[in-house]
């Protein structure tokens, strides 16, 4: 947890969730600060995840206010919550299988080539390779991504969110599928991360 000197980049307040019968989450409220590593911990069907879903955009609240760097927000898709810097990386990882680790990290925001409608693969490759460098991660670019170790993959999903320019880090469960080797790896890159400023928040149980 983080002191008061750092900055509070998001604020959930009194959020609210039912799904059918099932209350998943009661006025609930939590902070993120800036440079911070923040544990949410709770037993399965605690809610965690939900909570963490409605920050990500993936499902709206009920009842309750999300304040992003000092301003009211309004998710109403992933997409907006990226936009705003917010990324979650699940436990069934996102990635495209049979893609490269470069591909997978650009995919959709693509440096375009000569032609129209065409890609520059050699940029992509570079800008990959110069972002993995850049926060000292051993990867080949132009490996495809299932012939990687897990704990590599979740690095790949990792500067997927730093390509994005993302601020707050979301891990849902991310040692549930790691050796110990992995893990320890994993818990030395968080560290990395939060002395870069980016906020994480670490979800198990």
């Amino acid at each position: 947890p983080a002191g008061s000197s750092t900055a509070l980049l998001v604020q959930m307040q009194g959020i609210s969730k039912r799904f059918g019968p099932v209350q998943a989450l009661s006025g609930v409220s939590f902070n993120v600060r800036q440079g911070a590593v923040h544990a949410l911990c709770g037993e399965n069907g605690a809610g965690k995840s939900t909570l963490m879903k409605i920050l990500a955009g993936v499902h709206q609240p009920d009842t309750g206010s999300i304040i992003l760097n000092g301003s009211p927000v309004h998710f109403t898709n992933p997409g907006n919550a990226l936009h705003c810097g917010i990324s979650m990386i699940y436990q069934e990882l996102d990635l495209a299988w049979d893609m490269t680790v470069a591909e997978n990290i650009f995919l959709g925001a693509e440096p375009k080539g000569p032609l129209p409608f065409s890609i520059d693969r050699r940029a992509v490759i570079s800008q990959t390779e110069a972002l993995a460098a850049q926060y000292h991660f051993s990867l080949d670019a132009s490996q495809i991504v299932s012939e990687l170790p897990v704990g590599d993959c979740q690095i790949v999903e990792v500067l997927k969110a730093l390509r994005r320019k993302a601020s707050v880090i979301v891990m849902d469960e991310p040692t549930s599928s790691l050796s110990t080797a992995e893990a320890q790896r994993l818990f030395a890159v968080i560290r990395q991360l939060r002395g870069r400023g980016l906020a994480i928040v670490y979800i198990s149980h």
